[in-house]
């Protein structure tokens, strides 16, 4: 079996994104009370949106299972107040929701935090809880940064994360680390913010001693990490100037990566640099890079050709398809097969 472990309901029907534009002009107005409301999106108008995409390539493509997720470029934290926040990421949990009911053998959810800027990350609880005992989601997705590109949150490591990590720890899913839409024009949202924060995370990691405390807390890294593996030297030798231990012994008990990057030599930079035991297959389609490339005439999110390319012994295969999933996503073996 091969399972995906980064997936984002990119294709969602236009109902959902109807009801965004209209939550998002309603933001605008200060005086405005926020409401659920309602998204009608039919069985067969999610059906439509996934026959020709996402279940196109995992047909194509050979992979089996995708752990999926709403739209990470859209979970927008920083629009609104946190009942916005908490509205939306219901909406687009439920949808997950309907997914996997609608195609359990294909997807298993992991969900969206309802994070707002300023707002105590133990609010997300409550949802986090839902959909891990109610709808059967493995996993979730944690902003470092939910206001969009100001970085004005604390560091990952910071005690006010606490409560929220303590949670993870007694459900026993792991967090992806992955911001949302930039809002600060500076970043690019897929070239460059989703970088710097995969970047940024790592080295919050590295200064503090969060794994003390959460001996069993697990976080995944994705798009390859960001800028890990090319500056592994770095911070290996920030780490030990810092007094810290090996950054084996200090985080790859505990944080991992996907295999989330683009051409050949990227993925064997990260097999040289990371252990085999840390990485976790994924693609991330349909997502941040969709065309074909010239040189090789495949898709670029195409990423089974390049881990396939690396002859790898069929043990690590094993690894990197399943094992090390299931050892990071421990929930997920109930969505399995017999």
């Amino acid at each position: 079996m091969i399972i995906d472990c980064h997936g984002h309901y990119t294709t969602a029907p236009q109902p959902l994104q109807d009801y965004r534009k209209q939550q998002v002009e309603h933001a605008k107005d200060p005086a405005h009370v926020p409401t659920k409301g309602t998204v009608n999106i039919t069985d067969d108008q999610i059906r439509e949106s996934l026959e020709g995409a996402q279940l196109k390539l995992q047909r194509e493509r050979g992979t089996d299972l995708t752990i999926f997720s709403p739209r990470a470029s859209a979970m927008g934290h920083h629009i609104g107040n946190e009942h916005t926040s908490r509205f939306w990421s219901e909406h687009c949990n439920e949808l997950i929701h309907r997914v996997c009911t609608l195609y359990p053998k294909n997807f298993v959810g992991a969900c969206q935090l309802p994070q707002s800027p300023g707002v105590d990350p133990a609010k997300s609880i409550p949802e986090l809880e839902r959909c891990v005992n109610e709808f059967g989601f493995v996993g979730c997705n944690l902003n470092p940064d939910p206001s969009g590109g100001s970085f004005s949150a604390p560091p990952l490591t910071d005690r006010s994360w606490y409560p929220l990590y303590e949670k993870l720890c007694e459900l026993d899913v792991p967090a992806m680390i992955h911001v949302s839409g930039a809002c600060n024009p500076a970043f690019h949202t897929t070239g460059s913010y989703y970088l710097s924060a995969d970047t940024m995370a790592f080295m919050q990691l590295i200064t503090g001693d969060l794994f003390k405390d959460f001996p069993t807390l697990r976080f995944i890294i994705p798009h390859g990490g960001g800028a890990v593996p090319y500056h592994w030297g770095r911070f290996r030798g920030i780490a030990q100037d810092l007094g810290k231990p090996p950054l084996d012994e200090l985080l790859l008990n505990n944080v991992f990566f996907d295999t989330c990057v683009y051409h050949q030599p990227g993925i064997e930079l990260l097999f040289k640099v990371i252990p085999v035991d840390n990485i976790l297959f994924a693609s991330e389609m349909v997502g941040a890079v969709r065309g074909i490339d010239p040189e090789t005439g495949h898709y670029y999110d195409d990423t089974k050709r390049y881990v396939d390319a690396l002859n790898l012994s069929p043990a690590d295969q094993q690894k990197i398809f399943k094992d090390n999933i299931l050892k990071v996503f421990p929930r997920l073996a109930k969505h399995l097969p017999a």
